[in-house]
């Protein structure tokens, strides 16, 4: 399991190009996915990890798995969207369906590429997508606080709505719901605006080491720890490529990691995720799980089985398991572990899980 990512924007503001980019970057094949009656694209791409190609390799592995991350490129909102404008509340369902939203902002000028508004202008794009989200929130609170829908929610759901409502009219952090509530109420409460986000400027060739006025513009006014600076153009020219000439590209342009690498990075650190990884002669591969998982919850990622009927885990850090290539030389060297129900399973742990079925 990874996570999945809606990208979301303003038409024309490059997220087609930056999905066709991200799903061909590992050949991964992209189709309609059903929402009501508009179909967003979704793409399922691999998540590349040397680990698990150094695991697969010890343990003579017949295949191996990388964990996923999906992204669905979600139709361009519009100013009134929240009232039925453009594709409306269909626009607005879909973003429910994701783990992280991806906001792409339009930080490059372009007379090809036409621009819904008059000018390009980073902050009050993004404030009338996070603005929709906000509208549409407060009708969906409303609703479920009406008289006759009150009586089928827990008092604990009240509160969160009624904090919700308080925050958003008096234009409040609506991530301060994050100091009253849990991650799973908040999670549950489907709430648009508290989803957790990552920006994408997306600028021309010549702004991508250093961005570029409407970049700057940006980080003025937002954090840019969950900000990547994207060419969602030259994201597609690279995956063109084969390796070797990938490299040399992104040598010449001074591009350190491809746009899929950051965003995954940035994705994992937003959603506090970690990998662990089983390894053997059949199969290799990757798992992913939040941060500070217990062992029983991890063996549950693979089979509830293993979950119900956990007895123990043998673990092995991925250094110890590299250093001693394997699991016959970590147990004789004493670097495997038997861990029990209140372990909680560290990135990059390689694990085998003892069950009663």
């Amino acid at each position: 399991m990874g996570f999945k990512c809606g990208i979301v924007g303003l038409p024309n503001v490059g997220k087609s190009t930056l999905f066709n980019a991200l799903t061909n970057s590992s050949k991964a094949q992209a189709a309609n996915f059903p929402f009501c009656t508009i179909d967003p694209n979704i793409g399922m791409v691999p998540l590349k990890d040397n680990r698990l190609d150094n695991l697969a390799h010890i343990s003579k592995s017949k295949k191996k798995i990388y964990t996923s991350i999906s992204f669905v490129d979600i139709a361009g909102l519009v100013k009134g969207a929240s009232k039925g404008e453009g594709l409306g509340n269909k626009f607005l369902s879909h973003i429910r369906e994701v783990d992280t939203i991806v906001h792409m902002i339009r930080c490059f000028d372009s007379n090809d590429i036409q621009n819904v508004n008059p000018d390009v202008n980073p902050i009050r794009d993004l404030e009338i997508v996070e603005t929709e989200m906000k509208l549409s929130d407060l009708e969906s609170i409303q609703k479920r606080l009406d008289k006759k829908n009150k009586k089928n929610i827990t008092e604990d759901e009240i509160k969160l709505l009624d904090t919700a409502n308080s925050l958003i009219n008096n234009d409040e952090n609506i991530d301060n719901l994050n100091n009253f509530f849990s991650p799973q109420q908040i999670k549950l409460s489907g709430l648009l605006s508290i989803k957790p986000k990552l920006y994408v400027c997306n600028v021309d060739e010549k702004s991508i080491s250093n961005g570029n006025s409407y970049t700057e513009m940006f980080f003025k006014k937002y954090d840019t720890t969950n900000t990547i600076i994207i060419s969602a153009d030259i994201e597609n020219q690279i995956n063109q490529l084969e390796l070797l000439e990938r490299k040399n590209y992104m040598d010449m342009i001074k591009m350190k990691d491809t746009g899929l690498d950051n965003l995954v990075k940035k994705g994992y650190s937003l959603l506090n995720l970690n990998t662990f990884f089983t390894s053997g002669p059949e199969e290799s591969r990757a798992w992913t799980i939040k941060k500070g998982t217990l062992a029983p919850e991890a063996a549950g990622t693979i089979h509830t089985d293993f979950q119900k009927g956990f007895i123990r885990a043998e673990t092995v850090s991925y250094e110890d398991f590299i250093d001693n290539k394997g699991w016959v030389e970590s147990k004789n060297n004493g670097k495997m572990r038997l861990e029990g129900k209140e372990y909680i399973v560290k990135d990059g742990d390689i694990l085998n899980f003892r069950f009663n079925t």
